[in-house]
């Protein structure tokens, strides 16, 4: 029986973003025993910067596992970025858990981060591999079309050995990305067929790499709504899946959490983030519910 975990996560459009809101908000997932924290990625919208929240957090806790959905690669050094989860990891206890990816695709995001829409995926796969090297080897030395590295020796080293990256999206290539660099998937937005056809393209890839990925690192992001689904969350959702009723992707009240949840289990998911689509009045009254309704699942 796989491990079932379930953590929680803010949006991009999260106002819970100050000293006073995101610390009692962490408080809480703390004390009721939430698996993890996750944070989301928009230079340009009201969401923290993820990595500089997690360390806040972790200052915060001591079980609390701490999540990225995901971080933004492109667009970075993958040298300061390896030496920044690393210290991260390090210094929350090895709690890291970063899902990571190419980006929104918003014209903005791709100007603010300055990378071209179409060399994402290029940097993306250099950078992945690079960091991955920094984790673990002394002395290291790249010459690639992006990133020139001579002779670097990355310390203090994360904790975990190595730490390991999920990778989420839905799309045909973003399964065989994850089948060839993720350790682990966490998809969003999606169905449980999208999840139950996704996972063997997911792991046939890998094989055809001569990679095998955890069976157990088969996660998925569940959105949900309290009441109904808001209007432009509809209209998101039909321009990238107009096959989908909403409902399917996002469920509407926590009973329906619930059983989406345990559907997803059926298919071989065990690692959860359930995400709220509007945030609540009282983060402590909805976490307490949630924790009384879905952390029973937890084994």
């Amino acid at each position: 029986m796989p491990k079932i975990r379930i953590g929680f996560g803010l949006g991009t459009r999260t106002l819970t973003n100050d000293a006073d809101t995101f610390g009692a908000f962490v408080d809480v997932l703390e004390r009721l025993r939430f698996d993890s924290l996750w944070l989301s990625e928009r230079l340009t919208g009201d969401a923290p910067d993820p990595l500089v929240a997690l360390a806040y957090a972790a200052g915060r806790t001591k079980k609390l596992k701490l999540g990225t959905s995901v971080l933004v690669v492109p667009g970075r050094n993958p040298v300061v970025l390896a030496k920044e989860l690393a210290s991260l990891d390090r210094l929350s206890g090895g709690r890291l858990l970063p899902a990571v990816g190419l980006g929104a695709p918003v014209p903005a995001e791709h100007r603010a981060f300055g990378v071209d829409r179409k060399e994402r995926s290029a940097w993306f796969d250099e950078a992945v591999g690079l960091m991955r090297r920094l984790w673990v080897e002394d002395d290291v030395h790249h010459e690639g079309p992006r990133f020139q590295v001579e002779g670097v020796t990355l310390r203090p080293r994360p904790v975990q050995e190595p730490i390991e990256m999920w990778l989420g999206g839905n799309s045909p290539s973003e399964l065989r990305r994850t089948g060839r660099l993720g350790d682990g998937w966490l998809p969003s937005f999606c169905s449980v067929a999208d999840v139950r056809d996704g996972w063997p393209v997911v792991n046939a890839t890998a094989a055809e790499h001569g990679r095998e990925i955890d069976p157990e690192h088969l996660g998925v992001l569940i959105a949900y709504s309290r009441s109904a689904v808001p209007d432009a969350v509809k209209a998101l959702i039909a321009t990238r899946r107009p096959d989908l009723d909403p409902s399917d992707v996002v469920p509407i009240g926590l009973p329906a959490v619930g059983r989406r949840i345990e559907d997803m289990i059926e298919v071989g998911a065990s690692k959860f983030v359930v995400l709220p689509i509007e945030e609540p009045p009282d983060w402590e009254a909805e976490l307490e519910e949630i924790a009384s309704d879905l952390l029973p699942l937890q084994n």
